[in-house]
C-alpha cells in the first residue's frame, strides 16, 4: 500500500517500508522524519546488536545493500544457523480472552472487530529487545484489538518480516495474535515479479517449500501467522492460480500450529493488481474456494464504499463465513482522529455492524507529536484515539465525526486466573523503578515487560467532578510508570480498572501499593470489588467497597492488603478503587501496583548464566548473555549489575533466556563486572540470582 495521490477516488496502495526503493518514486510509506533520521539504524561497530529478522523469498536484489542492511533468503534460512534466534523468539503463550459486559451502550459484542497494521521501525535496524529510549510506539489498547500486523518491508531491505519478540510477548499476554508481513511491492517501488514467483515456486514433488518455511518461522519465533500483500503487477491468471494454491498449502501446513493468514485485497484472480475495495468475484478465491476457507480474513482496500461493504458482508455469509472476517481499511497514517471516514458504512447506528475494520498505521498517535514529545503526551494521544475524549468517550460521536473504537467495539479481558498482578508499567519509561526506587537512570523501552493494564480509559462513577487520570512517568513503584489520579474530589469517585473473571475464596487477598504526591490533600481509599457482572452495557458493576486506609501527604509508598474472604467464595467480575477526598481539596494519588492472590509465591532461580559473546564499542563492552530457564512459572527475567559499593543497577529484562547488553564500562578498579539474572514471578517477586563475571 502506498499513500501517494491517485486519480482514482479512494484508491490506495500499501507500501510497507522505507528503503532503497523510496528513491525510485518519491517518499515511501513510513518515511517520517523520525524514521528517516535512522534512529535505530545499526552501528557497524557493534556486531552483537540483534535485530528483528527480515528476508527476501529467495533471489536477492542486484547491487549492494545499504548501510546497516543485510540481504537474506528465506529459502536458505535454518533455525540452527540463526545467530539472533534466541533474542527474537517469543515465549509468552497466546492468552484466552472473554468478553465482559461492554462499558458503553453503543459497544457491540460479537460483531465488528479491529485489526491494526503498525510499523515499529525500519525493516532493517529494528532492535530485537527494545532500546535505550522512551520515545517509542507502545500500544496498550489490546482489549479492543483482534489482530496486530507487524508492518514493514521494502524492495531495498527485505520483503518478509518476523515481528520482534517483545511485541509478540505483550500482545500474547493480552490475548492478541500478531502476524508477520509478506510484502510484494508495486513495480514503481522496486517490486519485481520474480519475487512473487520465488514465493510460490514448487519443488520437484509439486510442493511449496516457502509455505512450509513461513510456517516454520512463525512456530519457531512464536508468532501467529502472516499478512500477505501481493501488489507487484504484471502477473497473469496462471500466477494468480499458483498464489491461491500457495495460500491453501500455507493454510494446510500451519493448521496444526494455529497459523493464521490475512490476505490483502490487491492481486485478483487475473493475476493483475486490482484493489477491489470489496470481497467480490475477482478476489473471493483468495478468501474462500470450493474446498473451504483459504485465508482467515481479508483486508479490504481503502476504496470501499457503503454499498461495497454491504455487498461484501452478504457475500461472506453466502460463502458460509462471518462478515466480521472482513477488515475494511481505515487509513489513519496522516490524519489520525481527523481522518475522513464513512463510519456509518461500517458501524451504522441502530443496526448490526456491517463488517470489521482495520487501522492502517495507528502509530500516528506517536508520530504526529512534535520533537521533544514525552511518553505521557503519547499515551494521552493514544487514549484519545482509542477511547475518545473525556465524557465524550461514552458517546459514538455521530455521523462524520471520529468514532473512538471503545464506543463501538466491546473490549475483552484475560483476567481469568490467580495470581494476577500489575505494576501499571506501559513498557517504556524515563527510568526503571524497583520498590519505588530508581535502579536505572536510562530511558528504556521493552514491550515484553509491559503489564496487563486497565482496558477502559477511563470509566469513572461520581456525582462530582471527574478527576484527571493518566499514565505518569515521574514516579513508579515498579517498571517505568504509575497511574496518577488528580483533581478536586468534591464527591467520592469510583474508578473502574479491570473487568475480570477471577476465582476468589477464603484466602484471597488484594494488595494495593499507592501513595500521595507531596502537595496532595488526604485521600481515603477503598477497593471496589464486584462479585456479579454489570447489569447492562454502560452500567456500573454492583461494587462492594472495602477499606484500604487513609493516605496523608508525605507518607510515601505503602502497600495495603484487603482480605476478600468476607465476600464469600465465587468470582470477581470487576476491580476498581473508590477515592474520597476531604473538603474538596485537590488530590494527586498514585497507584503503583495491584495484585490479587491466595498467598505469596516466589519463582525458582534460573541457572547457567554465561557470557556468549563480547565486543568493544566506543570504549565500552557490549555482551550477549544466556541462561537456563527456571523451573515453574516465570513472568520474565531481569538482569542487574552488582557494583563495587554493593548497589544494583538494572540492565534490562526479557521473557526469553538471552539478552544483549550494550555499553558496559569499568567501575573504578573493579577486576570484573558482576552480572546477575533473576526470574520474576507473576506477583513480581524475584528468585535468587544466577551470577557471572565479565573480567576487565
Amino acid at each position: 500500500m502506498n499513500r501517494q495521490p491517485s486519480p482514482v477516488p479512494r484508491r490506495r496502495v500499501l507500501l510497507a517500508g522505507a528503503g532503497a526503493a523510496a528513491a525510485l518514486a518519491g517518499p515511501s510509506l513510513g518515511a517520517s522524519p523520525a524514521r528517516a533520521a535512522g534512529r535505530h539504524r545499526p552501528r557497524a561497530a557493534d556486531s552483537l546488536q540483534p535485530y528483528a529478522s527480515y528476508w527476501f523469498p529467495d533471489s536477492l536484489p542486484s547491487g549492494t545493500p545499504g548501510d546497516g542492511i543485510t540481504w537474506r533468503s528465506l529459502a536458505a534460512w535454518q533455525p540452527g544457523t540463526d545467530r539472533d534466534l534466541a533474542f527474537n523468539r517469543s515465549t509468552v503463550p497466546l492468552a484466552r480472552r472473554f468478553t465482559p459486559v461492554p462499558a458503553h451502550t453503543t459497544a457491540r459484542a460479537g460483531q465488528a472487530r479491529i485489526s491494526a497494521l503498525a510499523a515499529f521501525d525500519h525493516t532493517a535496524g529494528n532492535p530485537s529487545q527494545g532500546s535505550a529510549t522512551a520515545d517509542t510506539y507502545a500500544p496498550t489498547h489490546w482489549a479492543l484489538l483482534d489482530e496486530l500486523v507487524f508492518w514493514g518491508g521494502s524492495a531495498g531491505e527485505g520483503l518478509i518480516l518476523a515481528p520482534n519478540a517483545p511485541l509478540v510477548d505483550a500482545a500474547h499476554r493480552n490475548g492478541v495474535p500478531v502476524l508477520g508481513t509478506v510484502f510484494l511491492p508495486p513495480v514503481a517501488y522496486g517490486g519485481q515479479l520474480r519475487w512473487t514467483r520465488d514465493l510460490v515456486r514448487r519443488d520437484a514433488a509439486g510442493r511449496f517449500p516457502l509455505a512450509a518455511k513461513l510456517v516454520q518461522v512463525a512456530t519457531v519465533y512464536g508468532f501467529d501467522g502472516w499478512f500477505i500483500n501481493a501488489e507487484t503487477g504484471g502477473g497473469d491468471a496462471a500466477l494468480a492460480a499458483e498464489m491461491q494454491a500457495f495460500l491453501r498449502a500455507l493454510r494446510a501446513a500451519g493448521a496444526g500450529q494455529g497459523v493464521r493468514i490475512t490476505w490483502y485485497d490487491a492481486m485478483n484472480r487475473t493475476g493483475q493488481v486490482g484493489w477491489q475495495g470489496a470481497l467480490d468475484d475477482l478476489n473471493r478465491s483468495f478468501f474462500q474456494d470450493a474446498s473451504g476457507p483459504v485465508a482467515d480474513s481479508l483486508f479490504v482496500d481503502f476504496r470501499w464504499s457503503a454499498r461495497s461493504l454491504a455487498d461484501s458482508g452478504r457475500l461472506a455469509e453466502q460463502l458460509g463465513r462471518s462478515r466480521y472476517e472482513l477488515w475494511a481499511g481505515v487509513d489513519v497514517e496522516s490524519a489520525g482522529w481527523d481522518t475522513d471516514t464513512d463510519w456509518d458504512a461500517i458501524l451504522p447506528e441502530g443496526r448490526d455492524q456491517v463488517v470489521s475494520f482495520g487501522f492502517y498505521r495507528p502509530e500516528w498517535t506517536l508520530q504526529h507529536l512534535p520533537a521533544g514529545r514525552t511518553p505521557g503526551q503519547f499515551h494521552a494521544a493514544d487514549d484519545r484515539f482509542w477511547a475518545g475524549e473525556g465524557a465524550a468517550a461514552a458517546r459514538p460521536g455521530g455521523a462524520g465525526g471520529w468514532r473512538a473504537p471503545a464506543t463501538a467495539v466491546a473490549d475483552r479481558s484475560t483476567l481469568t486466573a490467580l495470581p494476577f498482578a500489575t505494576g501499571f508499567n506501559t513498557g517504556h519509561g524515563l527510568h526503571w523503578y524497583e520498590a519505588g526506587k530508581v535502579t536505572s537512570e536510562v530511558p528504556w523501552s521493552h514491550l515484553g515487560l509491559q503489564d496487563r493494564l486497565p482496558p477502559r480509559r477511563w470509566v469513572v462513577h461520581t456525582e462530582g467532578q471527574h478527576p484527571d487520570i493518566s499514565w505518569d512517568f515521574d514516579d513508579a513503584w515498579r517498571g517505568g510508570s504509575s497511574l496518577l489520579v488528580r483533581g478536586a474530589l468534591d464527591a467520592p469517585a469510583t474508578v473502574e480498572l479491570f473487568p475480570a473473571r477471577l476465582p476468589a475464596g477464603a484466602a484471597t487477598v488484594l494488595d494495593l501499593t499507592h501513595r500521595l504526591d507531596p502537595a496532595s490533600g488526604p485521600v481515603t481509599v477503598e477497593v471496589a470489588v464486584a462479585t456479579r457482572p454489570a447489569p447492562a452495557p454502560g452500567r456500573p458493576a454492583p461494587y462492594v467497597h472495602l477499606p484500604a486506609g487513609t493516605l496523608q501527604p508525605g507518607d510515601g509508598w505503602r502497600t495495603d492488603t484487603v482480605r476478600l474472604g468476607p465476600l464469600g467464595s465465587g468470582t470477581l467480575h470487576a476491580l476498581g478503587v473508590r477515592l474520597t477526598g476531604r473538603g474538596g481539596a485537590a488530590v494527586a494519588w498514585r497507584l503503583g501496583a495491584l495484585a490479587v492472590h491466595d498467598g505469596p509465591a516466589s519463582p525458582a532461580a534460573p541457572g547457567g548464566l554465561r557470557v556468549t559473546d563480547t565486543a568493544a564499542v566506543d570504549g565500552a563492552v557490549s555482551v550477549r548473555l544466556a541462561w537456563r530457564r527456571a523451573n515453574g512459572p516465570v513472568r520474565h527475567y531481569e538482569l542487574h549489575r552488582r557494583l563495587p559499593d554493593g548497589s544494583r543497577r538494572f540492565l534490562g529484562g526479557t521473557c526469553g533466556t538471552a539478552l544483549y547488553v550494550p555499553g558496559l564500562r569499568r567501575a573504578g578498579t573493579e577486576p570484573a563486572a558482576e552480572i546477575e539474572v533473576r526470574a520474576v514471578h507473576e506477583l513480581f517477586t524475584t528468585s535468587e540470582p544466577a551470577r557471572v563475571q565479565l573480567p576487565w
